[in-house]
């Protein structure tokens, strides 16, 4: 199949949505903005949720209706209905590992390449709030289980299975690491190129 366009941003690439849906995401992309927004101007903490809430203009119940924690406000993005519609498209008879690579880097490369400074932020804020760092691998399992539901039904097993539930979290947690990696060290060095050295590791095993 091919691949999502680089310049293609996560909402353009989700199937067609209705005006309900279409103003909900609108109403999330808000928030999101008006949180990032806020955070650079006076800092994670002294941000807040009534702040966020007059900055995007909605209810402090809105806020909280769309995201349950501040920290998931930074956290979250539109990029798992992307990765769950690319996975399902590619070859059944491709090795997972192999299909989880090409998702993971065409959806960061999207990332680079339409919201490169949220990321920026985001990954600073991940190195910086241990608040955020927690949350993230607690955000990581829905990911994990939308993951694991496709490459089920592709093997015909459950996404309950052990070894479908180790395999998947192995690979986020690959990406959890490369990630921190990378804030951690300045935001330096290329980091899609960091994610195929993990692919690598995860494949190959560690050799000293």
């Amino acid at each position: 199949m091919a691949a999502t366009p680089s310049s293609v941003t996560p909402v353009e690439a989700q199937p067609q949505l209705g005006l309900r849906e279409r103003k909900k995401l609108k109403t999330r992309i808000a928030i999101r903005s008006a949180t990032h927004r806020l955070i650079a101007e006076q800092g994670y903490d002294a941000t807040t949720i009534e702040q966020i809430a007059e900055a995007a203009e909605v209810s402090p119940s809105t806020v909280f209706r769309y995201f349950a924690t501040k920290e998931d406000i930074v956290l979250t993005d539109e990029y798992d209905p992307v990765m769950e519609a690319e996975l399902r498209n590619r070859p059944a008879d491709e090795p997972p590992l192999e299909s989880l690579r090409f998702i993971m880097t065409e959806a960061l490369t999207a990332f680079l390449a339409t919201e490169e400074e949220e990321l920026r932020r985001r990954t600073r804020l991940m190195v910086e709030v241990p608040a955020i760092r927690a949350r993230m691998s607690e955000t990581m399992s829905d990911t994990a289980k939308i993951l694991a539901q496709v490459l089920a039904d592709r093997r015909g097993r459950s996404a309950d299975d052990l070894e479908v539930r180790v395999f998947i979290a192995a690979v986020l947690g690959a990406l959890r690491e490369v990630t921190l990696y990378w804030g951690e060290h300045d935001q330096k060095g290329d980091l899609i190129a960091m994610i195929n050295r993990a692919m690598d590791t995860l494949e190959g095993g560690l050799t000293l």
